[in-house]
């Protein structure tokens, strides 16, 4: 099965994408049958400085990319059997070549780990492998009668669309929810759809296609039950509720559930509560995007081993660019205009990520969650003096 989908043979790992040097650090090569022969060439030759490296297997395929605060430290602990992880022992079974290549810091080690992942895919990493960790999105949209659904990627102009969530039994469940709050349809494409309003030529009478007009959970569109206004008042109100704009909903849910169980009719009360329970799961993971996405862009000034400074800009949420400190005021202005013109030709949704940012996003999330220290470094990119402290949290963890 291998040979019918061959992988491409590992050549170097090639350019940068963001950092001053765009062609890339010269790595390290060593190559060999046996693990313990390649320990004794990374004992020799690999350094103690931070960076990243590589494993290819026999046919010159790359199937691990990690990275490293200190490399010699991290590929030595691959060749101690007993204190190992059982995969890093499962990989070096597999490795007949070792590759590194050093890094200036662990945060610009972490973004090119990411980078390279994603440009070759090897098949041991998981973390940061396209199309490996499934995301949906939330939509709202399809005429005539709008209503809210998932989707596997973005949709296309003319609708709302919010996220991505995991893809998981919540965000369904709080998606079948929320057209039931709103009263929204969520019935096929191939249902017709009439609304009171609509005059016809000959005027039938008909039955609501299912159960949820008679339950009180939709408007009955598709049996001219009520009116476009009507229904497009309810596809407002959901997407100010997606948008984080009104939580109205939650509050009436919370009141009749506290109701309901006053008054010992706690069936209703757990159905309440189920349906309070999606809600807030949903609202929880679209204002995690929301707060990132909106807050403004930064530079994040990271000290290289050498001493040598860079500024990375971080725009959306996700770094964007990268260039060395500057020496001078001169230098400063200069700098501080490039960065500005490079936020401003890349242009952000304020309630979506595009999956291809998303494990960027995650990236940075997670390196100042476990680095609180470095927020008190960031500059603010329009006048590049300190600025206010990152919230907590920005986005959520995907394990979650």
């Amino acid at each position: 099965m291998e040979s019918l989908f061959p992988r491409p043979v590992f050549t170097g790992f090639g350019p940068i994408s963001v950092g001053p040097d765009q062609a890339g650090q010269a790595f390290t090569k060593v190559k060999a049958s046996r693990p313990d022969r390649l320990c004794i060439q990374v004992r020799r030759m690999c350094l103690r400085m931070p960076g990243i490296y590589g494993m290819v297997d026999r046919r010159g395929e790359l199937i691990y990319v990690g990275k490293a605060k200190c490399l010699r430290t991290r590929l030595l602990s691959y060749f101690r059997p007993k204190s190992r992880d059982p995969k890093a022992g499962r990989i070096l079974k597999h490795t007949r070549a070792l590759l590194w290549e050093p890094s200036p810091s662990e945060f610009a080690a972490l973004l090119r780990e990411l980078e390279l992942i994603r440009r070759w895919q090897p098949r041991f990493n998981v973390q940061g492998q396209p199309r490996r960790r499934r995301r949906l999105y939330v939509c709202l949209g399809r005429s005539p009668a709008a209503y809210v659904y998932l989707s596997t990627r973005p949709v296309a102009k003319g609708y709302d669309c919010f996220g991505p969530v995991p893809a998981r039994d919540e965000a369904r469940e709080a998606v079948r929810r929320l057209n039931d709050c709103f009263a929204l349809r969520d019935c096929p494409q191939s249902q017709k759809i009439i609304f009171a309003d609509q005059k016809e030529l000959f005027p039938l009478v008909r039955a609501a296609g299912c159960l949820r007009y008679e339950i009180g959970t939709c408007l009955g569109p598709c049996a001219g039950l009520c009116t476009r206004g009507n229904y497009e008042k309810r596809v407002r109100a959901a997407r100010h509720f997606l948008a984080g704009k009104d939580q109205s909903v939650l509050e009436s849910l919370k009141s009749d559930m506290e109701a309901a169980s006053a008054c010992q009719a706690f069936e209703r009360a757990a159905a309440l509560r189920d349906k309070l329970e999606a809600l807030n799961w949903l609202r929880t993971q679209l204002q995690r995007i929301k707060r990132i996405r909106e807050h403004p862009a930064f530079v994040y000034p990271v000290c290289g081993i050498d001493g040598r400074q860079l500024w990375y800009v971080v725009h959306g949420g996700k770094v964007t660019g990268a260039s060395p400190a500057p020496g001078d005021k001169a230098g400063r202005r200069r700098l501080k205009l490039k960065l500005q013109k490079l936020v401003s030709q890349g242009s952000i949704c304020e309630h979506s990520v595009p999956l291809e940012d998303l494990d960027g996003l995650l990236l940075v999330s997670s390196w100042f969650r476990r680095h609180p220290r470095e927020k008190e470094r960031l500059l603010d990119l329009q006048t590049l003096a300190p600025m206010a402290i990152l919230e907590e949290p920005v986005i959520p963890n995907p394990a979650s």
